[in-house]
């Protein structure tokens, strides 16, 4: 039997390198989940040194904001009553496009830009479908710009081609909007910050076989049943997903929560990944030559301490939602979804319909809050 411990040399030789070099030769990956839907995160191959940090706050806030009444920009662009989220009504062609993974994101952030103050973090863009398309992702995440350090990629700058002067992260898309309440919202946007080689890993921009156990899927507990192996278990149940974990039924995990900037280097725990892992027959079992653990202090050697740290880590996000549709939304379509946008950006616990899920808020720990309602400041 295979010893299931490497040195810390050995793994860095053995994983890391191998990992390291397919991910400066493809910025591009993919993946599919343990129920075969697609979820994929796109990063932007524009690389440079500029960077723009957006501390999240803002010292000038009307605190009467006008929040109310729909504005028409444009016939097919409209600002709904509950200043939410905008419709963009596509042609046919254009609409198509994106229930074939080929939509064009470009087209719909320099529309906002034509509209809108560079004032968001992140831009979602949902199509109205009934059922999900056959053959599509459930979400794809367009990493537009890194303005971290520390997390396993180089700094780049990519806005200026989306509209943005510098404000804009990353741009979502997702063909439901009922996957705001169900997923895999929080995952999608957990893709800004990871996983992009923090952690090595045979599932491209996912946690992998690794306890990592989070929204990029992973296990929290890994038990040896000999032979090289393993059964891996989230939440006290066998198995687990190496691309995700449920949609939105599960928070941000430990390592999540440090590349998001919402916890301390110091609290970042140990992380167990798996060398050369094999899909077993059952749920959540899985073979490997062997398991490496990667300490606290592993991976801030090899990746340098998260800057911007904790204490000046951005941790309120806004966000604009926009559904592309091929005619115009109704007033109670519309409403739906305004209110699951409000749930999902609640400092709160969200309503009751949304069952076990967490929200943005919750799933951060009530560490990060995101803001989707659109003011009259965010307007040009």
């Amino acid at each position: 039997m295979k010893s299931t411990s490497l040195s810390l040399t050995e793994s860095f030789v053995k994983i890391f390198l191998p990992i390291f070099l397919f991910s400066m030769v493809l910025l591009n990956s993919s993946c599919s989940t343990d129920n075969e839907d697609t979820i994929e995160v796109i990063d932007s191959s524009e690389i440079s040194d500029d960077t723009e940090n957006n501390d999240g706050t803002d010292n000038d806030v009307d605190e009467n904001p006008d929040t109310s009444g729909a504005i028409e920009f444009e016939e097919n662009f409209v600002l709904e009553d509950n200043r939410r989220l905008v419709n963009f009504v596509l042609s046919n062609n254009e609409y198509n496009k994106f229930l074939e993974g080929e939509g064009d994101v470009k087209m719909v952030s320099q529309k906002v830009y034509e509209h809108f103050n560079d004032d968001f973090d992140f831009i979602f863009i949902l199509s109205v479908e009934e059922q999900q398309p056959d053959g599509l992702y459930y979400g794809r995440s367009y990493k537009i710009k890194n303005d971290v350090q520390g997390l396993g990629m180089s700094l780049y700058e990519g806005t200026p081609e989306y509209g943005s002067l510098g404000t804009l992260k990353s741009v979502i898309h997702m063909p439901r909007t009922e996957y705001i309440v169900n997923g895999p919202f929080l995952h999608e946007i957990a893709h800004y910050w990871s996983n992009h080689s923090f952690i090595p890993t045979t599932i491209g921009g996912h946690w992998g076989y690794s306890s990592a156990g989070g929204q990029l899927g992973g296990f929290d507990e890994l038990i040896d049943l000999g032979n090289n192996t393993y059964q891996g278990k989230l939440n006290g149940k066998n198995g687990f997903g190496p691309n995700a974990n449920g949609g939105n039924s599960v928070p941000y995990s430990n390592i999540e929560l440090y590349a998001m900037g919402l916890i301390s280097s110091g609290e970042l725990e140990s992380i167990q990944v798996a060398e050369n892992p094999e899909r077993g027959s059952a749920f959540g079992q899985f073979t490997a030559d062997a398991i490496t653990t990667l300490t606290n202090a592993d991976l801030i050697t090899q990746h340098g301490e998260r800057v911007p740290s904790v204490q000046n880590s951005q941790k309120s996000f806004k966000a604009l939602a926009v559904i592309i549709s091929t005619t115009k939304i109704g007033e109670d379509q519309s409403d739906t979804i305004s209110r699951h946008l409000e749930n999902f950006a609640r400092q709160g616990t969200p309503d009751g319909y949304w069952g076990n899920t967490y929200n943005f808020w919750t799933a951060t720990g009530e560490r990060a809050s995101l803001d989707v309602q659109v003011l009259d400041e965010d307007l040009k």
